[in-house]
């Protein structure tokens, strides 16, 4: 990957796995990040940064399974300047067909001086030592300098230099705390590359943080200044604010390429299906109105855009809902539908399920057509995008009875599964779903902060499937869960419950101590 022989190639870094998964509540399950992983395999992501294997024993093992199931992409592991991480993160993608360590270090005054406490001179001497500890383990090796948006431009090319004469093949110029604006962003990218001696031999990357709603904005213009590799995430997933979004950056090249003329060698039709499979996994609803693969992002409800889209598609869509893999909604699937039929349906909309997995989802689904007249596309996602989210549960909800009286108390009885042990407990509320909550509580013994509850229907209609999502906050962790249901408070329960599971997985040391000081 040279800037060379690929000039006009702009190669995609997805970071969904490890800074996507670094957001607050985005928790992800072994099976479900193999499920993403696959999904970005599958869609020619060029790179896909599994983890950062120190963080923690499950880490390490999630990059080394992501590492030897991917075929095409390289396969990245994060590593702090520090010995130990770097050997980490080289024991875990040695698995991989093609494998990289990304190591990393800050360069900002404000970061040297608060988090690191090191001089600038201390700080150079670290780059060319774990740079080259990097590079004896393994040919592709990529360095950051954290916070470089903040450094002073002399200093950071100072950095950079020794980064590339230790052997580093990817320089990443990270706008980490998502403070450039694309002017500068471009600037700063083409005076690292013209100043720099080795600059022609390595290639530049941008990765933007969204905290002032510009890390796309900035990517595309990091490409202007000479970057030709762009770290983004599946819908924007990602630390505070998130980061870029894989869909729009890919999206943007191939509808501006007469502004931007970079090509990615992303298949775009698996964009829509990649997001899902993101959303389900880390239990984060995507916006409506999110671009590309919003629910309403090639939807138009005013008359005067529906007249004009009745009379040619152009007047107000610049991309086609088939090209990012978004197809009409269908009326074919019902409860006199067979195995072969939903499985076919299932492959259309870009689901591989296993034989285990396809019999419940399967099962769900016929009950679900029992109970729904239409049972359209996205309520067949909702329906598998669940039971995958849910299916190592320790607690599950056995049953629920909810009564309710206008103006006066409503309760909740409700029997769950605790690692098989069935339990039972009952609890008034304000509401129905606060009884639900609250009969939950009771029965599993602690009490989570909630902090988000949220519920939307997945189609139209009384019948509608209900979407509802959940966030809760214990002993400082946070997670969420999500469940469809055609019974709303059937779903709320669900929800709850999903979220509270997750809440209950060891995952050891948080991913988020990347950010930790960097020892010498």
């Amino acid at each position: 990957m040279t800037t060379d022989t690929n000039k006009d190639q702009v190669f995609i870094f997805d970071t969904t796995l490890r800074d996507g998964e670094q957001s607050p509540g985005a928790t992800m399950t072994l099976e479900e990040k193999l499920q993403v992983a696959e999904a970005l395999d599958d869609m020619g992501v060029d790179i896909i940064e599994a983890g950062f294997p120190i963080a923690s024993n499950g880490d390490f093992e999630a990059v080394v399974a992501v590492a030897k199931q991917v075929k095409k992409s390289v396969v990245a592991g994060l590593a702090r300047a520090i010995p130990a991480d770097i050997a980490r993160a080289g024991e875990a993608v040695r698995h991989a067909k093609r494998g990289r360590i990304h190591t990393f270090v800050s360069t900002s005054p404000i970061h040297l001086a608060h988090q690191m406490r090191k001089t600038e001179e201390q700080v150079l001497e670290i780059i060319s030592a774990t740079v080259a500890q990097a590079r004896n383990l393994i040919d592709d090796v990529e360095w950051s300098a954290m916070d470089a948006t903040r450094t002073p431009i002399d200093y950071l090319a100072r950095c950079v230099e020794l980064a590339i004469k230790a052997g580093a093949t990817t320089i990443n110029l990270p706008d980490t705390v998502g403070y450039a604006i694309p002017e500068e962003h471009e600037a700063m990218f083409r005076t690292i590359i013209e100043r720099v001696p080795g600059a022609e031999n390595v290639v530049f990357s941008a990765h933007c943080h969204n905290d002032l709603g510009l890390a796309v904005a900035n990517s595309l213009a990091a490409v202007k200044g000479g970057a030709r590799q762009i770290e983004c995430t599946i819908n924007g997933l990602g630390e505070r604010a998130g980061n870029a979004a894989l869909e729009e950056i890919v999206m943007a090249l191939r509808t501006r390429a007469d502004a931007i003329p970079y090509h990615t060698q992303i298949e775009t039709t698996h964009l829509s299906r990649a997001s899902r499979v993101v959303s389900a996994a880390a239990n984060f609803p995507v916006q409506y109105n999110k671009a590309i693969v919003g629910k309403n992002a090639f939807a138009h409800e005013s008359g005067i855009h529906q007249d004009g889209m009745l009379k040619n598609a152009e007047t107000y869509e610049i991309m086609t809902p088939e090209s990012v893999g978004i197809k009409a909604t269908t009326l074919v699937m019902g409860k006199h539908s067979g195995r072969a039929a939903f499985k076919d349906k299932l492959k259309e909309l870009g689901y591989e399920l296993g034989d285990n997995a396809f019999q419940e989802a399967f099962v769900r689904f016929k009950d679900l057509a029992d109970r729904k007249k239409h049972v359209y596309d996205a309520d067949i996602v909702a329906l598998v995008d669940d039971e995958s989210g849910s299916v190592d549960d320790r607690i599950k909800l056995v049953d629920m009875e909810v009564v309710s009286k206008t103006g006066g108390m409503h309760s909740c009885t409700m029997t769950v599964t605790i690692d098989g042990e069935r339990n039972t407990g009952s609890f008034d509320g304000t509401g129905s779903v606060d009884a639900i909550f609250n009969a939950i509580k009771q029965v599993v013994g602690t009490d989570p902060h909630l902090v988000l509850y949220a519920v939307d229907g997945v189609t139209g209609g009384t019948d509608a499937q209900a979407s509802a999502h959940v966030r809760l906050e214990m002993n400082g962790r946070i997670a969420s869960g999500n469940a469809a249901e055609p019974d709303t408070l059937v779903a709320s329960a669900r929800a709850y419950l999903n979220a509270y599971n997750r809440l209950l997985m060891d995952r050891g040391a948080a991913a988020q101590g990347a950010t930790e000081a960097v020892a010498s």
